[in-house]
């Protein structure tokens, strides 16, 4: 599937700003020790911008200075936002996993797409998220140096 391939996830700004202000703890799936990757720089930003990441990579026991997971079944804490960094392929098993650990919100980068998984998780109440990157939409909803977030209401 090629991202002009990918139908839009329907998510209004307002709600994509009450995902990225009414989030804290974010569980980031495929996490890359590589800092020249978007699954690296991204869970960064969020990081520099106040947020908890929990990176997951089975072949990785620590990224960023932070404890990796091997999956999301490994995780300690409860989650607001599952972040995946994974081929669409294999986002139905992301999502099975997620399932079981309940977040409020799957989010799928962008150029990631699987209709199963939304569907799956949509139909037992999480918001998902899906071909858009939480870096940008953060950048664009509340500004490159904000670590503080806009009032609540409608978006300018």
């Amino acid at each position: 599937m090629t991202q002009i391939d990918i139908p839009k996830d329907g998510l209004t700004d307002l709600e994509v700003y009450e995902v990225l202000t009414r989030s804290k703890r974010i569980a980031v799936v495929g996490m890359s020790r590589d800092p020249q990757k978007p699954a690296n720089f991204v869970p960064r930003y969020l990081i520099s911008k106040g947020y908890i990441v929990l990176p997951v990579n089975p072949s990785a026991s620590e990224i960023l200075g932070l404890r990796s997971y091997r999956s999301l079944l490994e995780l300690d804490t409860v989650v607001d936002v599952v972040d995946v960094f994974r081929p669409s392929e294999e986002v139905p098993a992301v999502a099975e996993q997620a399932l079981k650990i309940r977040p409020r919100v799957f989010w799928m980068q962008e150029g990631i797409y699987s209709e199963s998984a939304a569907r799956l998780l949509a139909s037992n109440g999480i918001k998902v998220v899906w071909n858009r990157c939480m870096m940008r939409e953060h950048m664009r909803l509340l500004g490159q140096g904000s670590r503080q977030p806009r009032p609540a209401g409608p978006i300018p």
